[in-house]
C-alpha cells in the first residue's frame, strides 16, 4: 500500500547516538519512505564516532539515503558511553539543531533503552522538539530491553534484504559482537511482522507516544 500520513512528509530528521543505530533501528522504514514519498529531505545525525566509525557512519548514510532529494549527514565527536556526563554540550547541539531544522517526522531512540547514550538522545529529542511527530526505534542488544511497540511499518522482503545487507557491509568493525549478525536483524524484522498483524511477513516496530491528527 502507498505511504500515507495526515500531511505530506517533506523533511525527516534521523538521530542516532552511535554509528549504525539509525540503520538498525529504522533503516527499512527510511528505505520504504524514500521509495514512496516524493521530494523528501533528510537530516541524519550521529552523535558519537571515532575515525573508523565515522567513515562507517557516512557510508551507511549514503547507502540508505541514495533516493533522498537532498540530505545532510553530520557525525559528531562526543565520547561513546559517556553521554550523561557530556549532557550540557550535547544539549547545546540540540538547541542549534532546533534553530535550523523543522522536520515533519523524527526518528530517535526508545525512551526505555538501557544504553545510557540512547536514553539521553531520546530525552533531548523530546525536550527540544515539542510540536513534531516523534517515532522511537529499537536496538536489539545484550541487555534485553526490547519492549512492545505500538506502531509498525511493514516492509517488503527486498527492503529488508537491502537493510540487512547495507548494515553488514557498512559496519564491519561491529562484526565481532555476538549480537551483530544477519539472523539477529532478520529475527526482529520477522517478529515485528507477525505483531503487525497484516499481510507482510516483515516490519519495523516503533514507539509513538503522541500523535496529533
Amino acid at each position: 500500500m502507498p505511504w500515507k500520513w495526515p500531511h505530506p512528509i517533506r523533511r525527516v530528521l534521523c538521530l542516532g547516538a552511535h554509528a549504525d543505530d539509525i540503520e538498525i533501528g529504522c533503516g527499512g522504514t527510511i528505505l520504504r519512505l524514500l521509495s514512496e514519498a516524493q521530494h523528501v529531505e533528510v537530516t541524519w545525525i550521529v552523535f558519537s564516532a571515532n575515525k573508523q566509525r565515522k567513515a562507517e557512519a557516512e557510508k551507511g548514510a549514503r547507502c540508505f539515503l541514495e533516493s533522498a532529494i537532498a540530505s545532510s549527514v553530520r557525525v559528531k565527536p562526543f565520547r561513546e558511553s559517556y553521554f550523561p556526563y557530556q549532557g550540557g554540550a550535547i544539549k547545546k547541539a540540540f538547541e542549534r539543531l532546533r534553530d535550523t531544522c523543522d522536520p515533519d517526522i523524527i526518528f530517535t531512540h526508545y525512551r526505555q533503552d538501557l544504553h545510557q547514550d540512547h536514553r539521553l538522545i531520546n530525552e533531548l529529542t523530546w525536550n527540544t522538539f515539542r510540536n513534531h511527530l516523534i517515532l522511537e526505534y529499537e536496538i536489539p542488544k545484550y541487555d534485553g530491553d526490547l519492549g512492545n511497540p505500538n506502531m509498525f511499518v511493514q516492509l517488503s522482503k527486498s527492503q529488508c534484504d537491502s537493510k540487512v545487507r547495507h548494515v553488514m557491509e557498512c559496519f564491519k568493525s561491529q562484526r565481532g559482537k555476538r549480537w551483530f549478525t544477519e539472523d539477529t536483524f532478520w529475527a526482529l524484522l520477522r517478529l515485528r511482522g507477525i505483531e503487525s498483524g497484516r499481510t507482510s511477513k516483515y516490519a519495523e516496530g516503533f514507539f509513538c507516544r503522541k500523535f496529533v491528527w
